[in-house]
């Protein structure tokens, strides 16, 4: 929603995971939100720190919102719940509604909604991490098929 806890969490995993893959230079990875509460801050402190104890940086990752240009730059615009992928269907102009999906689409598990975090404990943080890490491995091997 705002851009702080899940989808840079999730930007800079996949980048992380694209990086490992030899595939970070083909690709274009970025996050945003669907509303504007917390443009230009950085991800939330619990999700970096979460994140740095796997190895992983969200250094450099700033809130934004979705814009219009968005629907046509990016092949897959990906949400991390239903609530969000239905404000995203609302934005979207029909001839790009095929490239919204669900993150967890891409996961091995059978849940839909990455939890936010935001007003819990470092727990939740960890498990958006796992969650988020799961789907991006299987991104990446929905990318290498395309």
């Amino acid at each position: 929603m705002g851009n702080i806890c899940r989808s840079p969490t999730a930007e800079g995993v996949f980048r992380y995971h694209a990086e490992q893959a030899g595939l970070a230079d083909r690709l274009e990875i970025d996050s945003a939100g669907t509303h504007a509460y917390h443009v230009g801050e950085p991800a939330d402190h619990r999700a970096r720190a979460a994140a740095e104890r796997r190895g992983m940086s969200l250094d450099g990752i700033r809130a934004r919102r979705v814009s219009a240009q968005d629907f046509q730059r990016f092949d897959y615009i990906i949400a991390m719940d239903q609530e969000n992928l239905a404000r995203l269907r609302d934005e979207a102009p029909e001839e790009h509604s095929a490239r919204l999906h669900l993150f967890l689409e891409f996961a091995a598990g059978s849940e839909t909604d990455v939890p936010d975090p935001y007003y819990g404990g470092a727990a939740g943080f960890e498990r958006v991490l796992d969650l988020v890490e799961d789907a991006s491995r299987g991104l990446l091997e929905t990318l290498s098929r395309d």
